[in-house]
């Protein structure tokens, strides 16, 4: 993972995402595809996890066999459309430490506002992996980044649905450390800070709140 942004263009993804775009799409549907777009994302996102073994018995006869290594990783919620990928990334790795920061996007200043943070202890031993769906301005990520930092979090990935070209840029400019996982890069963001052609509002289309 050395590239700062890794678009996934698996097919199953694509498929998957393109259903989500449709405006008619049901909101128990989107859900659900969300979910499993998130668990393939997380293949990706997980990828380079360090590993080591251990002695195992099989019915046939012992091995040294690979298991993940070091303190579990740590999963962080952007609320509250982060939950969404949060929920399938949790289905693959159960046993992960969750966090989560509040952040709601100031519509007149498209500027971040912070109403809650709680997140695992010891983020400096541990892979920290935020999720949010859309990485649109950047703001609301980048602040969340910092939050994570200045908790300890150092080895840090950002893992959403969609991005677009202006989020992906003040990311790179806050945090050029944070490589950033996505299913597709969009064009650009229209004048109220939406991505074009995005998907809408996640949380509204996750949640049935417009």
């Amino acid at each position: 993972m050395l590239d700062h942004l890794t678009v996934v263009k698996h097919p199953l993804i694509q498929h998957k995402l393109t259903l989500m775009r449709e405006k008619d799409t049901p909101t128990a549907v989107f859900r659900q595809l969300l979910r499993e777009i998130s668990q393939l994302l997380a293949f990706e996102i997980t990828r380079e996890l360090p590993m080591t073994t251990k002695r195992i018995e099989t019915p046939i006869c012992e091995m040294d066999a690979p298991v993940l290594d070091g303190r579990k990783l740590a999963l962080v919620s952007i609320l509250r459309a982060g939950n969404g990928l949060l929920d399938g990334v949790l289905e693959l790795i159960p046993s992960a430490r969750v966090g989560f920061v509040g952040l709601y996007r100031d519509e007149e200043t498209l500027q971040p506002v912070q109403y809650y943070f709680k997140v695992p202890p010891e983020l400096d031993n541990r892979l920290v992996i935020a999720v949010d769906p859309m990485l649109a301005t950047g703001n609301s990520s980048a602040a969340a980044i910092d939050l994570l930092k200045g908790a300890g979090a150092s080895d840090i990935r950002f893992l959403c649905l969609l991005a677009a070209p202006e989020g992906v840029a003040r990311m790179k400019a806050a945090h050029p450390d944070v490589p950033i996982v996505t299913a597709a890069l969009d064009e650009r963001l229209n004048e109220k800070g939406y991505i074009v052609p995005g998907l809408g509002d996640a949380g509204d289309r996750m949640y049935g709140t417009k």
